[in-house]
């Protein structure tokens, strides 16, 4: 193999003719010394580290503007439903607020989503409220999902919109027993019930506690109704009564305590005997009453003292003299003739 020597005084190595002269070529053009930097190299870099400081600048030009000054949305987005009474509530956003804030409410129900390309629905009853809840009932009347959100505002920044984590449906609401009162109507049962949903029945069960539920009268009716006659019923038996509500007849809430009456029935032999003698013995005892309290008044000293008799006027009593009133005649004018005799001289 052939050897590079060095030759001259920049230490350079040439290489020797032969076959292997390319590869020595590479590897001696590699060590040569650099070559002075251009100026156009040095032009771009400045160029380039401009550009970054600019756009750093317009960055946190932004950040400032549009995301830390920004007011913050709504936390805790939950929906409180009981009873299809459907109430949505959240947190305040903590942030420094001059003014009270002011929330709104949307909605967006599958018909909005898909029949009118994705519209929210503003809610009338909840816009520019300064309370953390709003009443939803009204608003979300069918079964289908509902995508709700709310945001705040405080002067002229808006938050961004906070939405649920989960669709809402309401078949979801949570069914409470309803409140529920029986009474005996004459031979018939009279079943009131309160607190139950509009939208809800109300399933009644009656039975005779003497059958040991053998036989039990099961009455499904509106909650609108408000009350249930039950009619038929065996006269001096207690029958029970329990209830329960409905939802579209899948949805049920827990049963009532069970509730039992005597039903005696209109014309029970003890009720008008018993009427008369206690009506009997009260009037008895008033009027007995009522003399023995005379009687005690005109003998005792007490009612002497409290409750004493007022002389009569003497001219009201009847050994009184009279005084008699003779009329006067009417003065009448007198005439007399009149003669002046003078005196006598001494």
């Amino acid at each position: 193999m052939g050897r590079a020597e060095p030759t001259g005084p920049t230490g350079r190595l040439r290489p020797e003719s032969g076959p292997e002269s390319g590869p020595r070529q590479f590897l001696t053009s590699s060590l040569e010394p650099d070559q002075p930097e251009r100026p156009h190299v040095s032009s771009s870099l400045s160029r380039m580290e401009a550009t970054i400081f600019w756009t750093l600048v317009l960055i946190q030009d932004h950040l400032l503007r549009h995301v830390w000054s920004a007011l913050p949305p709504p936390s805790h987005v939950t929906m409180d439903s009981v009873n299809m009474r459907h109430d949505l509530r959240w947190r305040p956003p903590r942030a420094q607020c001059s003014t009270p804030l002011r929330y709104s409410v949307q909605f967006q129900g599958e018909f909005e989503a898909t029949v009118l390309n994705g519209t929210w629905l503003d809610s009338p009853e909840c816009q520019d409220i300064t309370r953390a809840h709003c009443d939803l009932s009204l608003d979300l009347g069918s079964d289908s999902d509902y995508n709700v959100s709310v945001r705040a505002r405080c002067g002229s920044r808006i938050s961004s919109r906070a939405q649920l984590v989960a669709p809402f449906n309401r078949k979801r609401t949570a069914l409470t027993a309803p409140d529920v009162t029986a009474s005996a109507a004459g031979d018939a049962l009279l079943v009131s019930f309160d607190r139950a949903p509009p939208a809800a029945s109300v399933e009644v069960e009656v039975w005779n506690r003497d059958d040991a539920r053998e036989q039990v009268l099961a009455f499904e009716v509106s909650a609108e109704q408000k009350q249930l006659h039950v009619t038929d019923l065996r006269r001096g038996a207690t029958y029970c009564v329990r209830a329960r509500l409905l939802l579209e007849g899948k949805m049920h809430s827990r049963d009532t305590r069970d509730q039992c009456v005597l039903v005696a029935g209109p014309d029970a032999p003890w009720k008008s005997p018993t009427t008369g003698v206690l009506t009997l013995l009260l009037m008895v005892g008033v009027a007995s009453a009522l003399f023995w309290c005379v009687a005690q008044c005109r003998a005792h000293h007490y009612c002497r003292r409290h409750f004493h008799k007022e002389a009569l006027p003497r001219s009201l009593l009847l050994d009184a003299p009279v005084a008699t009133v003779v009329p006067r005649e009417p003065d009448q004018e007198v005439c007399a003739d009149v003669r002046v005799v003078p005196k006598a001289r001494r």
